[in-house]
């Protein structure tokens, strides 16, 4: 009797223990078999020396800096590129952006308009698009900047939902001076002053023909005349309607594939972007998500939100930056209400460093502070255009308050992502590594012993991390011309170029040690290394075997040759063919040319 009463009681007891055992893992988020979710947090332009975990004691970063408290901090967390249209390649791709056709060999080196033909190549892999066939939903909110059409409008290859986004709400292009009225023009602002002269010129000789034919001086024919004419008009066209409407063709919010806003309120333009990126991870809640929240901060131009304007010790670029952190409080605010912190990987860096050349007499600089690191954006190889914050969060799986130096990379998010997604299907070349084995502890040493750092298309720089020494080395084989002589930028053309006269080529290269001078200020030689010589050599044999990697593709004969040619089967995606805007690309809330549509926001 007791055999059969001991019997039932474990029969109904049973269901009981198991409701409990379930509601118990719930508690500290989902199951430990679940597959993560991943909020990666990327900030436009950010100098590593503006947060304050990161050394800065004047700016207000208190959400950014509890993310590192609670997680991981990378103090050599390297960009693969020092401008955002090839950083944000490599970021997305874990590849150098060199081997999808997105580097330039001149002036230009990012996407100009959202008209041109440009972009992120269809037959690239994303880590997105790796997530999804993982059964992920995936999102990016914000900023992208790699390309929308390829031959027509609507064909959207460059897309993100091409490339493994699900779900896209945010900017196409970026956020950029000529979006606000007053603020002047940052495309090529002296193509644009050119054509105009040669619209008033040929205006001026327009004029003068007419007075010579009215006036009876000579004899002008009438067809001459006409054809004068239509040649003005088409003259002022081609400047006219591509720069004049910039706000228009390039300032524009879209829901994945429709456009909703044009041109975009830049106003409300923080709000909307954190609502979206905040519903997102509620609407995901219950499966497995990737979140990119690409912010729109702290690109010129700046905000004016009323809650943030005139509280900073630094401007408005303060102001900014604290409003940055308020928007990455409210995203790790929603996720921890939400009860997902323990199966969540949270993420935060910027694709570059700050712009020091952008500042004005009357908003003061608008671009960001690199601490003690040399250089910024846009200035090739030097470490303060390519290091930058990286951060990771994950309570229960990552050592809260642990420091990792040894040099990282944006593009190991990419094989970290997978790694963590249990992706196990084959891939191709990548450059980047899983970064799991070093957050977690169960190594001490990166495994990126050689890095490049390119220049658009050109290898600036090499850096070496030698097996068993705490240096790290790194070779410069040119460096960019600064502006005036002994400034730290380029504030004649304001954004440093990489070719010919605006570049100076160092034979032997120029060598630092980055563990004993992180500044860059003291050049070693022969004298004052011992390893002189033998960094050299490895740091030559360490390109050549790059190269290998890369047939066909954009690697310079020599590490001092500029003579580059593109993947084979991949195109450079930044020549002037494909920046320039062609009408027929551009994308339109409406009837081309008569664009134009605001947002719907009384959802919100």
């Amino acid at each position: 009797m007791y055999n059969q009463c001991f019997a039932l009681r474990s029969v109904l007891l049973a269901p009981l223990l198991f409701l409990l055992l379930t509601a118990g893992s719930d508690v500290t988020g989902k199951g430990f078999d679940q597959k993560p979710n991943f909020v990666l947090m990327v900030v436009d332009d950010l100098g590593i020396g503006d947060i304050g975990c990161y050394g800065n004691d004047t700016i207000r970063t208190p959400n950014i800096d509890r993310l590192a408290s609670e997680g991981v901090k990378l103090t050599q967390h390297i960009a693969a590129a020092p401008l955002c249209t090839p950083s944000r390649t490599a970021f997305m791709t874990g590849r150098y952006a060199i081997r999808s056709g997105m580097v330039s060999t001149g002036r230009v080196q990012v996407l100009l308009f959202l008209g041109g033909s440009g972009g992120l190549v269809p037959s690239e892999t994303t880590f997105a698009k790796r997530l999804q066939h993982q059964g992920y939903t995936t999102g990016l909110v914000g900023k992208w900047h790699l390309g929308v059409n390829c031959k027509h409008r609507g064909d959207h290859c460059h897309h993100p939902n091409q490339h493994g986004f699900s779900y896209f709400y945010g900017l196409p292009f970026t956020l950029f001076n000529d979006c606000v009225p007053g603020e002047g023009s940052d495309v090529l602002v002296d193509l644009q002053r050119t054509l105009q002269n040669l619209t008033m010129l040929l205006g001026v000789g327009l004029l003068t023909i007419v007075c010579v034919r009215v006036c009876g001086l000579f004899e002008v024919s009438l067809w001459l005349l006409v054809l004068h004419f239509f040649l003005c008009i088409l003259a002022t066209a081609v400047w006219y309607v591509p720069f004049e409407f910039l706000s228009t063709w390039n300032c524009i919010i879209m829901r994945n594939q429709e456009v909703i806003e044009q041109p975009m309120t830049v106003e409300t333009l923080p709000q909307r972007l954190l609502g979206e990126a905040q519903n997102f991870i509620k609407r995901n809640v219950d499966h497995p998500f990737l979140l990119v929240f690409s912010l729109a901060h702290i690109h010129t131009p700046m905000f004016k939100t009323p809650q943030f304007a005139g509280k900073s010790r630094h401007g408005a670029y303060g102001d900014n930056l604290e409003e940055v952190d308020w928007m990455i409080g409210k995203i790790t605010e929603t996720v921890d209400s939400l009860g997902i912190a323990n199966n969540t990987l949270m993420y935060f860096t910027s694709d570059h460093g700050g712009h020091l050349e952008d500042s004005d007499s009357q908003t003061g600089q608008k671009g960001g502070w690199n601490g003690i690191y040399k250089g910024g954006k846009a200035m090739g190889g030097w470490e303060g255009g390519i290091r930058v914050p990286g951060i990771f969060r994950w309570p229960g799986r990552l050592r809260a308050g642990k420091v990792v130096d040894e040099p990282t990379s944006l593009m190991d998010l990419y094989p970290t992502l997978k790694y963590l997604a249990k992706d196990t299907q084959p891939d191709r070349q990548s450059d980047g590594y899983n970064l799991m084995p070093l957050l977690e502890g169960e190594v001490a040493r990166s495994e990126h012993e050689f890095m490049f750092h390119y220049c658009g298309i050109y290898l600036n720089a090499v850096r070496w991390h030698p097996p068993g020494s705490d240096s790290i080395f790194k070779v410069h084989f040119f460096t960019p011309n600064f502006f005036p002589p002994g400034a730290g930028g380029c504030y004649d053309t304001r954004i440093c170029l990489c070719h010919g006269e605006h570049v100076t080529h160092h034979d032997p290269p120029l060598l630092y040690d980055l563990f004993h001078d992180p500044s860059e200020s003291r050049p070693l030689t022969p004298d004052t290394e011992p390893r002189y010589a033998e960094i050299l050599e490895q740091t030559a044999k360490a390109v050549e075997r790059h190269k290998s990697t890369l047939p066909n593709e954009q690697a310079p004969a020599d590490a001092h040759s500029e003579a580059n040619t593109a993947e084979q089967g991949v195109e450079l995606q930044l020549t002037w063919d494909k920046i320039l805007w062609k009408p027929w690309l551009q994308p339109c809330c409406g009837t081309f040319p008569f664009c134009g549509c605001k947002e719907n926001t009384t959802h919100m």
